[in-house]
Parts: C-alpha cells; sequence; structure tokens
C-alpha cells in the first residue's frame, strides 16, 4: 500500500495526545517529520514517537521532507501564515480549529487553497463521533419528521490553559471559539446547512478579562428552523457537561447518551439503538476517523468533510455573535 507522508506542526497537546498517535495507527501514512519552535518539547515529542525528521522552523520542514499533507496545530494566531506557507507549497492542510482569529485570515486560507488547488479542511472532530454520525443518518433519514431547532451546550474548563488562549490578539476570542465553534458546526450539519437568518447573543467575562468565558447565542435560519447554544468555561457545574438534542415535526433525537424518540400515531417510541462504546471513546474515536477521511480526500477515495468554506461560514457567524453581543441587538447575516 502506498504511503501518503504526513508532516506534524506543533507539538502541544493535541498532537501528543491525539494526532501523533492516531497517525502511527495508520497503515497508510507515514509520518515524515514534525516542527515546533519548543526545542526541548520538540525532541522529547520526537524522541517519544521515534520521529528523526525534527525542525524548529516549519520552512525547513516544507523544504526538506516529502511531506505531502501537513496538520497545523499551533496557537490560533500562527494558523494563517502557516496555513499559507503550506498551501502556497503545494501541501494538502488540516488546520485545527478555529481557523483563524477572524473572518478575514480565514478568507485568505481559503482563497490560497482554491488558487492552488489543495484540500483544505478544518479539524471539527465533534462530526467524526460515531454517535452523532449514526444520529446525523437517523436525521436525514426522516426518522424524526422535517428537523427545525437544536438545543445545545457545553460547559467544562477551558481547553488550554496556555497564556496565548485568553488573550484575544492571540486566540481571537474565548469559549466561543474553544467550544462554541464546534456547537455552531455540528447544529448546522444537523440541519443539512440552512442558511442563517439572523442571531441574537451574549457574552460574560466573569473570570476573564479580554474573552469571553460565557456566552449564549439563539440563531434563526432562512428556512425557520432555531439554534439555541449555551457554551461557558465557568459555570458552577460539577463535572464537564455536554448536550445536543434536536427536534424534528414527528420525535427527537440527543446524544450523550445517544437516544431517538420517534412518535406513532398518539404514542412516542423510543428507537435508541444498543451502542457498547462510551462517550469518551467515541470522543477519541472521532479524530481517527477525522484523519481518515482527510486522508482519504486527499487520495481521492472519499469526499472532503469540515471544508475550508464551511469554515468560513462559521467564522461568519462567529463575528456576528460578537457584534450582537457588543450591541446588545440582534444581528441579521
Amino acid at each position: 500500500m502506498e504511503k501518503t507522508n504526513v508532516a506534524v506542526i506543533g507539538l502541544g497537546g493535541i498532537s501528543q495526545l491525539v494526532h501523533l498517535p492516531n497517525l502511527l495507527k495508520m497503515n497508510n501514512v507515514k509520518i515524515s517529520g514534525v516542527a515546533e519552535v519548543n526545542k526541548n518539547r520538540l525532541h522529547s515529542v520526537a524522541d517519544k514517537f521515534n520521529i528523526s525528521n525534527r525542525y524548529t522552523n516549519y520552512q525547513t520542514l516544507l523544504e526538506e521532507t516529502e511531506a505531502e499533507v501537513i496538520i497545523v496545530a499551533t496557537p490560533t494566531h500562527t494558523h494563517r501564515d502557516i496555513a499559507i506557507d503550506c498551501l502556497s507549497a503545494r501541501k494538502d492542510v488540516l488546520v485545527e480549529k478555529p481557523l483563524a482569529r477572524t473572518y478575514e485570515e480565514a478568507k485568505e486560507i481559503v482563497e490560497t487553497a482554491k488558487r492552488n488547488k489543495r484540500k483544505l479542511m478544518v479539524g471539527m472532530n465533534m462530526r467524526f463521533r460515531p454517535d452523532l454520525m449514526l444520529l446525523r443518518s437517523l436525521v436525514s433519514a426522516g426518522e424524526i419528521g422535517e428537523p427545525f431547532y437544536v438545543k445545545c451546550g457545553w460547559i467544562r474548563t477551558q481547553s488550554s490553559f496556555g497564556k496565548w488562549f485568553t488573550r484575544k490578539e492571540e486566540s481571537g476570542g474565548g469559549v466561543l471559539f474553544d467550544l462554541g465553534i464546534s456547537l455552531i458546526d455540528m447544529s448546522l450539519w444537523l440541519l443539512d446547512y440552512p442558511p442563517v437568518d439572523s442571531l441574537s447573543s451574549q457574552c460574560y467575562y466573569h473570570y476573564t478579562k479580554n474573552v469571553e468565558d460565557t456566552a449564549f447565542a439563539f440563531i434563526k435560519c432562512k428556512n425557520s428552523s432555531l439554534i439555541n447554544i449555551e457554551t461557558s468555561w465557568s459555570l458552577p457545574v460539577e463535572k464537564d457537561y455536554f448536550y445536543l438534542t434536536i427536534y424534528g415535526s414527528n420525535g427527537n433525537a440527543s446524544i450523550n447518551p445517544l437516544k431517538i424518540v420517534k412518535r406513532i400515531e398518539d404514542r412516542f417510541i423510543d428507537l435508541t439503538p444498543n451502542l457498547s462504546e462510551t462517550s469518551l471513546s467515541m470522543h477519541k474515536k472521532s479524530y481517527l476517523n477525522e484523519l481518515k477521511n482527510f486522508i482519504g480526500a486527499v487520495k481521492d477515495l472519499n469526499p472532503l468533510f469540515c471544508t475550508g468554506d464551511e469554515a468560513l461560514s462559521r467564522m461568519k457567524i462567529l463575528s456576528s455573535i460578537y457584534e450582537s453581543a457588543n450591541s446588545n441587538k440582534e444581528v441579521k447575516i
């Protein structure tokens, strides 16, 4: 089997815990190099995973390795320059979410991918959870009727405690960039991408200075469907809490845990399939499924999901959420 040469730029937690272990599990992939500005981290991680080609400068990696595919797992403020350089070097690129700090930066990346005819994917791994994929197939098959309302939320500690993570000029934003963007993406995906008409939102800064630690948003779509989102690093809950329920004209479906309820005449029937996997194992599997989809798309074996264009539309929604919160008004898209 011909192997795809993959390089990873940025060796923080997501690369150490997810990308590198998963790449080593894939028989059709070869890790051709890694890049990391922190020399100690570079060598300790490369030693751990037995990677010989290691660089402190990602541009040297682009010049000297045979990498066809690049995974960008660096802080958000570096995404624009690194992604554009990789795409311009004729590499296909997977960028960890969020794609960029602003809509304008994201647009530059997407345009560079199109200009160089390269594949660009953004790491929306939640779409690749087995329970969410099953839920979407059931919704698409009409099992709950016409879907019209998604209620979802994610309350947990912030994903990184690096200083850059709560500096708006480096991260782009707070909990909305960390967790909210995934909720927006999942909701629109489950509703089959209806155009957004307007939204209203509120942000709070209880324990942070210049990025929000709690945010709520209410999104109206042009087909009359609605999305209600709550996300927080600071709400007082006993443990991390993630939920999503989609309501249809003839039933509803939820995850965490997975449950499908369908109305038949005047009765509600539980159609929930038996899944032996835990929520944690499905979350871990989502990252491997994501990588398999990307490598398959690079080899033209399957369609590419979570594209740059989709990420660009999510960035537009994010910027409008901040506009609504700052103006205390509903914003038309």
